[in-house]
């Protein structure tokens, strides 16, 4: 099965998106199925069809879910929760706190990457397309699994190797410490919870299967945050193979201010190709009628795609990668295939996480992620077609 997950800030139209990349699959005689995993759902909108938190046929080949984080708690963790909130009573925490103290944060997200593994193992789908939650709510959605592993193991552990041995002979003198004693389904469901996700992270980072597709706005505010998706996206080794940027004035000259719209977004379109090239990049314009249904949404997939299969892989290669070396320090590795003269002079300039690079007339503007923010670019120079940036920590002078 096919994966395909488009995330971006929140009103780029990321939605209309992914629901016309489904569509174009669906017609092309591709089983699909799209699923929205962002708490504030529009799927349904953009379809112009009602959904449920289960998959429904919206034509033909084609299916839509918006994922229901109240249905997946009570249907796979109230038991957790239940105990959990009895926990907190024996400890004298009452009313609504303690109902929502077994209700971890992330777990909305959590749930959803457990559906895209289980449609994974399922086979049902040849494409699944994920309508994901705004970029900062997807990252933080990448580091789940290992932080959520570690957490599910702990609660295992301490009731299972500490707290019941400790606890057991205690029990004949007061009920209630025997209560908080986890009954084998609190187990059970954590389990069974830590299982669907295990191995996500390398489902998503197989990129003969798997791919992120980054929409953006022409704007400065969404290009950076869509730069700092990219940089970590490479960090957890998952491909974006495409970039679309949506709502484009179209080109015409018109009397008034949209002229100066239209310079503005010029020049932010042309940093867009210098910050994510050599990835594919589409241009979608601002459609004088609002994306909703499917005839609109099929002529928007004509935009982005043309004639190409949307299945395909556009890009296979992670454009930047961050590693660390056996001399201990960091190095940042970044693919540009076209300014690999070593002739070149190589300029560099920090200012906070942003890293300006400056190679001959070019310039590339790359967000570091937090840990090498606080790191100085020492040296950069090319590997055949790859530029290599050196980070090490800045020496702290003794005082006194």
């Amino acid at each position: 099965m096919r994966i395909i997950v488009f995330t971006g800030k929140g009103g780029v139209g990321k939605t209309s998106v992914a629901a016309c990349t489904a569509l174009r699959a669906a017609e092309m005689g591709y089983k699909t199925l799209i699923m929205s995993t962002d708490p504030a759902h529009s799927l349904g909108d953009s379809l112009d069809k009602e959904l449920s938190s289960e998959p429904i046929e919206v034509s033909r080949n084609l299916y839509a879910q918006e994922v229901s984080v109240f249905s997946d708690l009570n249907n796979n963790w109230e038991v957790v929760r239940a105990h959990f909130a009895e926990l907190m009573r024996n400890k004298g925490v009452e009313g609504v706190y303690a109902e929502e103290i077994g209700i971890l944060p992330g777990m909305e997200e959590l749930f959803s990457l457990s559906y895209i593994k289980q449609y994974n193992d399922s086979g049902k789908y040849d494409l699944l397309v994920v309508d994901c939650a705004p970029t900062g709510e997807t990252l933080r959605l990448l580091s789940l699994p290992e932080t959520f592993g570690w957490v599910m193991k702990l609660l295992r552990n301490v009731e299972k190797y500490a707290v019941k041995p400790i606890i057991r002979p205690l029990s004949k003198i007061s009920s209630k410490v025997e209560k908080t004693v986890a009954p084998p389904e609190v187990f059970s469901a954590i389990d069974n919870l830590f299982t669907s996700t295990e191995g996500i992270i390398d489902l998503l980072g197989d990129n003969k299967k798997s791919t992120v597709r980054l929409v953006m706005n022409p704007e400065k505010m969404v290009i950076k945050e869509s730069m700092r998706a990219l940089t970590y996206l490479n960090l957890y080794g998952i491909t974006v193979d495409r970039v679309i940027i949506n709502r484009v004035l179209p080109s015409e000259k018109d009397s008034g201010y949209l002229n100066e719209w239209k310079a503005i977004q010029h020049k932010y379109i042309d940093e867009i190709h210098g910050a994510f090239s050599p990835i594919p990049i589409s241009k979608v314009p601002y459609f004088s009628h609002e994306v909703v249904g499917l005839d609109m949404l099929r002529l928007m997939s004509k935009e982005v795609y043309g004639e190409l299969d949307p299945l395909s892989v556009f890009f296979r290669e992670n454009p930047i990668e961050i590693r660390k070396v056996p001399q201990g320090y960091f190095q940042m590795r970044m693919k540009l295939p076209f300014l690999s003269d070593v002739n070149m002079s190589i300029a560099l300039q920090q200012h906070g996480d942003d890293l300006v690079i400056r190679i001959g007339d070019n310039q590339k503007t790359v967000t570091l992620p937090i840990f090498l923010a606080g790191m100085k670019s020492d040296e950069a120079y090319f590997e055949g077609q790859w530029l290599c940036v050196d980070f090490k920590q800045e020496e702290r002078v003794a005082v006194g």
